[in-house]
């Protein structure tokens, strides 16, 4: 027999515990190397314990523990092959009599069984039942068991013989519908409480520390949205074709913010002790809201990349933030942040500076709105953005003027192309 030990990884830097917020698998079953077997909780991150080789796992620490950084986890007898997990799988799929059946149990599965009849009568030609199976929505996880024995949707249906009272409720409650009986759910006046994971008590604490520590201050405007919305209109589909992703209005916010921080750069600046510390590139960081709060991955030198370079960065990390995939260094690092409270649908906020930047742009939701355009009223679609900044790093001139130099570049996008300045005046060489 050879056991051997699954240690809690380091997820960075000062980081001393971490919380195992729950296993992937239970004691005793075989797994396979390289498998995911455990969600693990830092005050930064959301990382996965893998399994280093094949074998038989025998859990050591309980999920909602906190673990130190070096401690076993577990252990797995490298004896025992994954194979053996495997065999019980497909007799699985095949119904069994229960011998706690009822009469009343036998009864009803006799009328299941009956009323199965007209489904079949509905779709008598193999072509529309497979269309009704397209539509099944399958997890990843449930795929890949699906793949690794042979199974296609239309054995995995055939498998469950019998729908209970409890499965078909449990659907109507889902879409507010009514029970069996055809009353509507009661009122509910349950609650519960839980204990919040590690990563959201730092994000909490390190919210109360902006509020307390930083002389924090809000400065407002308003940018005109026509000029990218006809451009995405125009191009979408060109764009498309030619960088193989969709031309998002994220990418001209993170340019305009990059092109306007190096023109005011104590925007893009850090107070370290005594001294304040400026960059001379544009590290924005980008905040995704995930299940497990919220996340802020950086997308690097966003000065020097174009706009499908950085439609690619987002929808790369977004993904990874919301699969609890991201690493440290990927979130760390960042010198300005830019949030998008809009795709929750809020018109203005203050949004929080994230610590040790200085300052935050916050977008928020586009709405048609009359405004006064060459001594005229038209309706134009109209966002307020908003920018958080500490004071003692910059001053209002220069909040307000990077604000404006932000909304310039995105009612006139054309000119992020000229590194700031106006095409007619790179033109015109003056």
């Amino acid at each position: 027999m050879a056991i051997i030990e699954i240690k809690i990884p380091s997820p960075g830097e000062s980081i001393t515990q971490v919380e195992l917020s729950r296993w992937l698998v239970e004691e005793g079953a075989v797994v396979r190397k390289d498998s995911e077997i455990a969600e693990l909780e830092s005050e930064k991150a959301t990382l996965m314990l893998i399994a280093e080789e094949s074998g038989k796992i025998s859990l050591k620490a309980a999920e909602g523990e906190s673990v130190d950084v070096g401690a076993v986890a577990c252990t797995i007898d490298t004896s025992v092959q994954a194979e053996e997990q495997e065999k019980p799988l497909a007799p699985a799929m095949e119904e069994k009599p229960s011998p706690q059946d009822s009469p009343a149990d036998k009864e009803t599965k006799e009328k299941i069984d009956t009323t199965a009849v007209p489904v079949a009568k509905m779709t008598p030609d193999a072509a529309e039942s497979r269309e009704s199976y397209d539509k099944i929505k399958i997890t990843p996880l449930a795929k890949k068991v699906m793949t690794e024995h042979n199974l296609s949707i239309e054995d995995v249906v055939n498998g469950l013989k019998r729908l209970k009272r409890e499965d078909v409720e449990a659907v109507l409650g889902a879409s507010g519908a009514v029970t069996a009986d055809g009353l509507k759910k009661p009122i509910s006046r349950e609650w519960k409480s839980e204990r919040m994971s590690s990563l959201r008590r730092k994000l909490s604490e390190r919210l109360v520390s902006v509020k307390n520590e930083t002389a924090m201050l809000t400065t407002f405007n308003e940018v005109d949205m026509k000029s990218i919305m006809d451009l995405r209109k125009k191009y979408q589909v060109r764009f498309t074709e030619e960088h193989g992703i969709k031309l998002g209005i994220m990418s001209f916010f993170l340019k305009a913010c990059a092109v306007a921080l190096q023109e005011f750069p104590n925007v893009n600046a850090k107070l370290d002790g005594e001294n304040m510390v400026t960059h001379e590139y544009a590290d924005i960081s980008v905040a995704v809201s995930t299940p497990k709060g919220l996340m802020v991955p950086v997308i690097r030198n966003v000065e020097s990349l174009g706009l499908a370079e950085i439609e690619r960065a987002l929808e790369d990390l977004a993904g990874k933030a919301r699969s609890g995939k991201l690493s440290i260094p990927e979130m760390s690092g960042g010198t300005f942040t830019v949030t998008n409270g809009g795709v929750f649908g809020s018109m203005m906020s203050t949004p929080l500076i994230n610590p040790p930047q200085s300052a935050i742009l916050g977008m928020h939701n586009i709405l048609e709105r009359p405004v006064a355009v060459d001594g005229g009223v038209v309706i134009r679609p109209m966002m307020y953005v908003a920018l958080s900044y500490d004071h003692r790093v910059i001053d209002g001139k220069e909040s307000v003027g990077f604000l404006v130099r932000v909304k310039q570049l995105l009612e006139k996008p054309t000119d992020l192309l000229f590194g700031g300045s106006t095409g007619e005046k790179t033109l015109l060489e003056i």
